[in-house]
């Protein structure tokens, strides 16, 4: 396979799984399968995760079969700093794991509980890492991608991976301020997105009025 068509398959597959992984987990789809098969809900998310490993494995394949050139490795220092850079990335995604409801995300509180609601269960919460950034995972994905030798196609496939981390968040947060409310667009604006940025982080004080506020919000709601 020469390094042009390697470009075409990459850019081809990842398309595909960007507007397939986009619209399965758009409200949209939710609430058409919630309409017409509304007995499928309960298997939705736990299917989506499995769409989602099945699309990403061509690219995978492609980009370790055929990497194409070399452009640059670290070495020496840099080879050291970048490893330890990654691994305390890797410590930092393994850290927040415990502040997230796993069983939802994966899917199989929904598929145990017979869960046929459109909207995610899990409430709005503040982790201490939401504090510097809205997306630590995604933000943890980048600096471990970033910081490995890169060869020509895994230079446009780390590109696109962050286009789409980037849009995908976009998307993302566009179902969290339909589940959460005007309390997410404040914290929007108090938060960096993917990177954290030092004028841009969450106090205690302010971490705890959030909560507060929505706390409020969901009694008002079930009050009405």
């Amino acid at each position: 396979m020469n390094i042009q068509m390697s470009y075409l398959i990459v850019i081809g597959v990842f398309l595909v799984y960007f507007v397939l992984h986009s619209l399965a987990a758009s409200i949209m789809m939710k609430q058409w399968v919630a309409k017409h098969w509304p007995d499928v809900m309960p298997f939705y998310r736990l299917a989506f995760n499995v769409l989602a490993v099945i699309l990403s494995l061509p690219l995978l394949i492609v980009m370790f079969l055929y990497p194409g050139e070399s452009l640059w490795q670290w070495q020496g220092v840099g080879f050291y700093l970048t490893s330890a850079v990654a691994l305390l990335a890797v410590f930092g995604f393994f850290y927040s794991l415990q502040y997230y409801d796993l069983s939802e995300f994966w899917g199989t509180r929904q598929l145990k509980e017979h869960i046929t609601s459109v909207y995610d269960q899990e409430s709005f919460h503040i982790s201490p890492l939401h504090h510097y950034v809205r997306h630590p995972w995604y933000f943890f994905a980048l600096v471990i991608i970033w910081t490995r030798d890169v060869s020509t196609i895994q230079l446009l496939v780390y590109l696109l991976v962050t286009a789409y981390f980037v849009l995908g968040s976009r998307m993302e947060e566009q179902k969290l301020i339909a589940y959460h409310g005007e309390v997410y667009r404040k914290y929007q604006k108090k938060v960096a997105g993917i990177v954290p940025l030092p004028w841009k982080i969450l106090s205690a004080e302010q971490a705890e009025a959030l909560l507060a506020e929505q706390a409020e919000a969901l009694v008002t709601k079930k009050e009405d």
